[in-house]
C-alpha cells in the first residue's frame, strides 16, 4: 500500500504555512513534505509536527532566490560558497525536524558558463553535500525536473541523474522521482521506475496535464501505484500538485486509484 505524504508547499495554500500542518493531518496524511523551511523558526515547525503526528520525509536544501526565479545553485560556478554554507543550514533543520532526507535542485544553467565547468561544479558540490550529509546520517537527493516548466533547468532525465550520482560517487545520494516531470520529459514511468529502484529513495506526483491530482490527467496512477507495490518501493510518494478546486475535494483518488 503507498505511503503518502502532503505537499505543504502545494497543499492547503489557502492557509498560512504553519497552519497546514493541522489541515494535512485533519486530511488523513501521516507525513509532510514541503521545499523549504528557512522562513520560520526549527522548534516553530516541530511544533506543529508533534501536535498533529506527524512525519516529515523531505526538504529540499537552500536553492538561491526563489522569488527571482532561481531554482539551485548547485551548478552555479560563482556560488559554491552560498550553497555550500546552505547546507549547513539545510542539516541544522534536518537534526531539529527529524528528516532523515534532503533535496538538492542543482538549478537552471547560468549563461556564458561551459558544460565542462558547470559539470565539475555540479559535480564536486554534490559530493561536498552528500559528505556533510551522510556524517550527519542523512541522505541526499537530486531531482530531474521538466525543461517545459523550468526552461533552462541542468538536470531533467532518470538517467541523467543516474549518471551524475555515478560520477559523483556517494552512497548516501539517491534520485528523487518525480513523475510528473518524468512523464512530461520522458515517459516510461513504469519501466524507468522497475529499473532505477535501487536509486530511488523519493517519488513525487501529480497527473498530467494540469499538475493537478491523480486521476484528472494521462496517467495511470491505479496501475502505478499497484507496480510500484509490485517492485517493492517501500518509501514515501510526496504529493506534490496543483489541486483543481480544493485539496479536501479532490483526495478521492487515495481511496479511488491506491488499493
Amino acid at each position: 500500500m503507498p505511503r503518502f505524504a502532503a505537499n505543504l508547499t502545494m497543499l492547503f495554500n489557502e492557509v498560512p504555512f504553519l497552519d497546514r500542518f493541522e489541515r494535512a493531518a485533519q486530511a488523513g496524511f501521516d507525513a509532510v513534505e514541503f521545499l523549504f523551511p528557512y522562513a520560520f523558526d526549527a522548534a516553530d515547525i516541530k511544533q506543529r509536527l508533534d501536535a498533529h503526528g506527524l512525519t516529515l520525509v523531505l526538504h529540499n536544501l537552500p536553492a538561491g532566490d526563489w522569488d527571482a526565479g532561481e531554482r539551485g545553485i548547485a551548478c552555479h560556478p560563482d556560488r559554491v560558497a552560498e550553497f555550500r554554507a546552505g547546507v549547513a543550514t539545510a542539516i541544522g533543520y534536518a537534526q531539529a525536524l527529524g528528516v532523515g532526507q534532503l533535496n538538492c535542485l542543482v538549478g537552471k544553467a547560468p549563461a556564458g558558463v561551459s558544460q565542462e565547468l558547470l559539470r565539475s561544479t555540479l559535480v564536486a558540490n554534490l559530493r561536498y553535500a552528500a559528505a556533510e550529509l551522510k556524517a550527519a546520517g542523512l541522505k541526499l537527493l537530486v531531482e530531474p525536473i521538466n525543461s517545459h516548466d523550468i526552461p533552462g533547468f541542468y538536470l531533467n532525465r532518470t538517467a541523467q541523474a543516474a549518471e551524475l550520482l555515478d560520477e559523483v560517487g556517494a552512497d548516501n545520494a539517491f534520485i528523487q522521482y518525480d513523475l510528473y516531470h518524468a512523464q512530461r520529459m520522458e515517459g516510461e514511468l513504469a519501466a524507468t521506475a522497475q529499473k532505477y529502484l535501487p536509486r530511488i529513495a523519493h517519488i513525487q506526483l501529480a497527473d498530467n496535464p494540469g499538475r493537478h491530482e491523480p486521476g484528472t490527467g494521462e496517467i495511470n496512477y491505479a496501475f502505478l501505484f499497484a507496480h510500484l507495490d509490485r517492485i517493492g518501493y517501500a518509501g514515501w510518494i510526496g504529493c506534490e500538485y496543483k489541486p483543481a478546486t480544493t485539496t479536501e475535494a479532490g483526495l478521492g483518488w487515495r481511496q479511488q486509484l491506491a488499493q
